[in-house]
């Protein structure tokens, strides 16, 4: 189950200052800075030991997620009811790690038995999904990516291509990215098609249509690794990395999504 709203806010805190001092200096900065005080020690405490008990920070401190800048304000401003503000940095910080997101999924692929893995989103953004790979046996899979910092909670933005791809591909699907300091792949889910389908906004004017939807995925509508709809794993289970978040507190499982 994902942390209350406190305990996320309070866990990405922890994320961006322990890139610059150790716990007791950020301790002391949340109990005693006046800009932090909305949030209590007790859900300071309860951010620290989430991240503690997921792996993503060590027992000295050092944290496995870097501060994305965009995300931190995005979720600041989804918590506080307010919209999130675009600019030129925060678009690139978001860029930087979709880029990631792809290359860590791409290794992934490579290392794996894939027979052919194709980086299809450096070619063109016409395909609607980011790398073809297919195993041995022919099964194909068309992987859209999507990649966040935020270990709390799962939110992804599809644009209307890709929905229209996804409606009509049976080999689509969407690989959700946690994204480490290091670029590399901390935890890799697929998210549930019909659970994508039936979240996504309907068309209300025949002369309009929605071009960009933000989807904030439930624990029910993940499962880990990289899934083809047959049930088929494109990354072996051993090979695909698997954190207990966002709902995910169980073994890996082959069920088709």
């Amino acid at each position: 189950m994902a942390p209350g709203e406190g305990t996320q806010r309070a866990a990405r805190r922890w994320i961006e200052y322990l890139a610059v001092a150790d716990i007791p200096r950020v301790r002391s900065l949340f109990t005693h800075h006046p800009d932090y005080s909305d949030l209590t020690p007790v859900q300071y405490a309860d951010g620290l030991a989430w991240l503690l008990s997921r792996g993503l920070i060590t027992s000295d401190g050092h944290s496995l997620i870097r501060a994305d800048e965009r995300e931190q304000r995005d979720d600041e401003a989804a918590l506080d009811g307010a919209p999130p503000r675009w600019t030129p940095a925060l678009e690139a910080a978001r860029q930087e790690t979709g880029t990631a997101g792809e290359r860590a999924v791409l290794r992934l692929l490579e290392q794996s038995d894939a027979a052919r893995v194709v980086h299809v989103a450096a070619l063109s953004d016409a395909y609607g999904y980011d790398i073809h790979t297919e195993l041995g046996d022919g099964t194909a899979g068309h992987i859209e990516v999507k990649a966040t910092t935020d270990p709390t909670r799962l939110v992804i933005h599809l644009t209307r291509h890709e929905y229209e791809v996804m409606r009509d591909d049976p080999d689509w699907l969407l690989a959700a990215v946690l994204v480490g300091a290091d670029g590399g792949a901390l935890n890799v889910v697929t998210v549930n098609r019909e659970w994508l389908r039936g979240a996504a906004p309907e068309d209300r004017d025949r002369h309009a249509q929605w071009e960009s939807a933000r989807y904030n995925v439930p624990d029910h509508a993940v499962m880990p690794g990289i899934l083809h709809a047959s049930g088929r794993r494109l990354v072996p289970e051993a090979a695909a990395p698997t954190l207990p978040l966002w709902g995910l507190s169980r073994a890996p499982s082959a069920s088709p999504v």
